[in-house]
């Protein structure tokens, strides 16, 4: 067979143009290149529809309101209050820290699974209780988001039966930080993190024997208008979403200065 040198150069051409794309060739190829584009960004933008209907806009559980969901905070500058309405929220036989005759008493809805909850958690929680020691009992209530959450029930049941051995605070702190998320794995490994007598958490959260404890909780949370986490009552004037510690210290000083 001839090597290529050795061929006339007109055959030589014609090799090297079939292996050479055509301007006719090039511009479908850059037409099928939009077109993918086009249809990757249709494809991305109803997919960003699709994922803000199931996460702000589906129901947050079968028995729970329409408009319950994560709730983002409104404008610091406008907190969500109802200064002339109080309600006196119970708070004897759930999870709280701080002195019993504290004068401020934050009885707090909330989510382990709920991001406003964990940005609430991890912004707020703990500088606000050390802004004034002694002065604020935390109340913790359970309001988990099923339909959108699937492992929040389950995490507020596993909470309660920490607390049973001592460690509901410590096993609290344990699921926002959801190091190796909330699945039943996770939640043995949390306990076993804090040394709880495995054993015995693992039958409690298998027997499910706090399920009634939480589900009343969101029954009676439902009851009294909650729709949203995390939702406040700082001495029963109600505070919705994740606000900054500025908007709690405003409430709370006006609740010692005695002036509302």
């Amino acid at each position: 067979m001839p090597k290529e040198n050795d061929l006339p150069h007109d055959i030589i051409r014609r090799m090297n143009s079939k292996n050479t794309p055509t301007q006719k060739e090039k511009k479908l190829a850059a037409l099928k290149r939009k077109e993918f584009n086009a249809l990757t960004s249709i494809v991305a933008f109803a997919l960003g529809i699709m994922v803000g209907y199931f996460v702000w806009g589906y129901n947050a559980a079968t028995d729970l309101p329409s408009q319950a969901v994560d709730s983002p905070p409104p404008a610091a500058e406008a907190p969500n209050l109802a200064p002339a309405q109080r309600l006196d929220v119970p708070t004897e036989g759930f999870p709280s820290e701080g002195p019993d005759d504290a004068p401020i008493v934050i009885v707090e809805f909330s989510d382990f699974e709920c991001p406003f909850c964990t940005k609430w958690h991890n912004e707020v929680y703990q500088p606000l209780l050390e802004e004034y020691p002694d002065q604020i009992k935390l109340v913790y209530r359970n309001f988990p988001l099923t339909s959108i959450h699937a492992n929040a029930h389950l995490a507020a049941e596993a909470a309660m039966c920490a607390g049973d051995q001592n460690s509901y605070w410590a096993y609290h702190e344990k699921l926002f930080e959801s190091e190796y998320g909330l699945g039943i794995l996770a939640l043995n490994e949390y306990a076993s993190e804090l040394q709880l007598d495995t054993a015995t958490f693992e039958e409690c959260v298998s027997s499910r024997q706090y399920e009634d404890f939480v589900k009343d909780d969101m029954n009676y949370a439902i009851s009294i208008g909650v729709q949203s986490t995390p939702t406040f009552y700082i001495n029963g004037q109600i505070v919705i979403g994740a606000q900054p510690i500025q908007v709690f210290r405003q409430i709370i000083d006006s609740e010692l200065a005695g002036d509302s």
